[in-house]
């Protein structure tokens, strides 16, 4: 059962220009921004661009389209594509992200390690779970090693608890859910779960909503923040996981198996009513109050 937030909430909607928005994309923005605006708090249009291999300038101005659409706002981010890249892009703070991970190699001498392993040794090696077995852990390589990326070493047996608005309780085994994952990309770059503590800190996030399949990066990211200095306020962040949007075959929507015809939900759906429809039914709400985004916010004001 939904925990509506009783504390101040500061949120942010955080896409990846990796791909074309989809609607499990326009769901979790839409049941943010009703969050957010519920509670009268702060929303972030925080867009995640770490991966510029796959970045699109089309992928991009799909974001700021598909805001439009859906009819969301936003308190503080980028007005449009230009704007984001000059002034709000994750390339610009690549020299915080590292001033961060070399605090805490210091602070914290043992906690990362060097790995040399190759995309094609990860896919021999990989456990059942999927996990990366560790198998640099134990070559003791120099942090500083040419090639290398850094691993958070997670001990056996690490379980991570936190409260969810939505799940209740939530405890997650770190160890076998994602394992001794990268902080730092062989390019010398810091990888998502640094980075997104990091941005979550600088803008002061309270509240986080997320779909159920990130739940590890979640747990990763409480684990990993003890570590980061200056980051320990990411550990008071709520959380809410909501439920999957899955395709015809029963797998979840995801941009990176996006077909070549595909062109996001703004493409797709006749109507932003779509999205509105299910994030009523994800809440518990009459079909009627889905017809509109000021219906589903009129339906969830306090005392309602």
């Amino acid at each position: 059962m939904l925990q509506w937030p009783d504390f101040p909430v500061v949120s942010r909607l955080a896409p990846t220009p990796s791909g074309f928005l989809h609607l499990g994309n326009a769901i979790n923005f839409t049941l943010t921004w009703l969050l957010t605006r519920r509670a009268g708090g702060v929303l972030h249009l925080r867009i995640d661009d770490l991966d510029r291999a796959r970045f699109r300038p089309a992928y991009l101005e799909n974001i700021f389209r598909t805001l439009e659409w859906l009819g969301l706002d936003y308190d503080h981010g980028p007005a449009g594509p230009e704007d984001f890249e000059r002034y709000f892009s994750q390339q610009h703070l690549l020299s915080a992200y590292e001033a961060v991970l070399q605090a805490a190699k210091q602070a914290h001498p043992g906690v990362f390690y060097a790995c040399r392993c190759s995309r094609t040794d990860l896919a021999r090696l990989a456990r059942p779970d999927g996990c990366y077995p560790g198998t640099c852990r134990h070559y003791s390589l120099p942090l500083a090693t040419p090639q290398t990326a850094w691993r958070a070493l997670v001990p056996p047996a690490t379980t991570v608890h936190f409260p969810d608005l939505l799940q209740g309780p939530v405890t997650s085994h770190l160890d076998t859910a994602l394992g001794d994952f990268v902080v730092r990309k062989k390019d010398g770059a810091a990888a998502y779960q640094v980075a997104s503590v990091v941005d979550d800190v600088r803008l002061g996030v309270t509240l986080v909503v997320r779909g159920q399949d990130l739940l590890p990066s979640t747990a990763a990211q409480l684990w990993l923040a003890q570590y980061l200095p200056g980051q320990e306020a990411f550990r008071s962040t709520r959380f809410l996981h909501h439920g999957l949007v899955l395709d015809e075959s029963g797998q979840k929507l995801s941009k990176s198996t996006q077909a070549g015809g595909q062109r996001g939900i703004v493409e797709e759906a006749g109507s932003p009513q779509v999205v509105y429809g299910a994030v009523a039914r994800l809440l518990g709400l009459a079909p009627a109050v889905g017809q509109s985004l000021a219906g589903l916010l009129a339906e969830l004001h306090p005392g309602a």
